[in-house]
């Protein structure tokens, strides 16, 4: 276990050069982001995802988040993106938002029972972007424990990861302290999961208000336009768990945290269980029974 400054130029660049040397050789690092430190590991090494998910006491449940440092990187990892997701990566990233999206199927790694999804964010942080060019995307989470508070100094991290982790980057006290915003945008309409650092109404502000439901003539008609079934979106204005629970709420929390967090994917650096978040309830099935309770679970994420 070695600590290295990035705070001083001079060892600025030896730093990082120990760091993605640890991610070549299947080892843990700890960086800064933006929003809390995060560990993190190759998002293509299944080997050291897992070891990411054990350091942090978690299962495969509970999918990290990745960080990339380009938007380029988005278009790569991901598929089917609705219209409105370059609007917000051009708007808001790099920054506190984590993207929920439907992964790219022919990419060869392997986070944890994601559900065909990925959750991205690219950090606003000036050291975990030189990182993150050098070394691809990263598997990142909040650097904590399940169920502790997000690290917010090298020394947060280091006090509960200790040996599990190789190389840790010292970048100061993180900036916000606070996890990121999760968006979920594989749903229709888009739903916050998680409402972190960025607020609903700045999000609508900048693109427009994804979280309203289609406009329907004939739904209308049926359910009633002003009612609570055509006002009251699913999940919308809820906030999240962070990543290791909302009680991180440095968990990239999570954001993800750097950002624990796919909802139906990822934990990044205090970002929240994604994979809690996203995952899908199975239907109950309906029953012969005249019990007007009767019928479908609302899906997690």
């Amino acid at each position: 276990m070695s600590v290295h400054d990035t705070q001083n130029p001079e060892s600025r660049e030896s730093a990082l050069t120990a760091a993605v040397e640890a991610v070549r050789e299947g080892r843990l690092i700890v960086l800064p982001t933006d929003t809390v430190y995060g560990i993190g590991a190759d998002a293509f090494s299944p080997e050291s995802v897992e070891a990411l998910l054990e350091a942090k006491g978690r299962g495969r449940d509970t999918p990290p988040p990745v960080l990339i440092g380009d938007h380029a990187v988005l278009l790569a990892l991901a598929v089917d993106l609705p219209p409105y997701v370059e609007d917000l990566a051009d708007a808001f990233w790099p920054g506190a938002l984590t993207l929920i999206l439907q992964a790219q199927p022919s990419l060869t790694w392997d986070l944890g029972e994601t559900r065909g999804t990925v959750a991205l964010r690219m950090p606003d942080d000036e050291v975990a972007l030189d990182l993150l060019r050098r070394t691809g995307p990263l598997a990142v989470s909040s650097a904590n424990r399940h169920g502790k508070p997000a690290a917010l100094t090298v020394l947060d991290a280091a006090t509960q990861l200790g040996d599990a982790v190789e190389v840790y980057l010292d970048g100061g006290t993180a900036r916000l302290g606070t996890s990121s915003t999760i968006i979920d945008t594989t749903v229709t309409p888009a739903e916050i999961v998680r409402e972190g650092s960025l607020s609903r109404e700045q999000i609508i502000e900048a693109v427009g208000d994804i979280f309203a439901a289609p406009h329907s003539e004939e739904s209308g008609e049926e359910s009633g336009e002003g009612s609570a079934a055509a006002t009251d979106e699913p999940g919308a204005g809820d906030v999240a768990p962070g990543a290791d629970g909302s009680a991180d709420v440095t968990e990239e929390t999570a954001g993800e945290g750097p950002d624990d967090a796919p909802a139906p994917a990822l934990d990044l650096p205090s970002e929240p269980e994604l994979a809690e978040l996203s995952e899908s309830a199975e239907p109950v099935p309906a029953e012969p029974a005249t019990d007007p309770a009767a019928g479908e679970e609302k899906p997690a994420g």
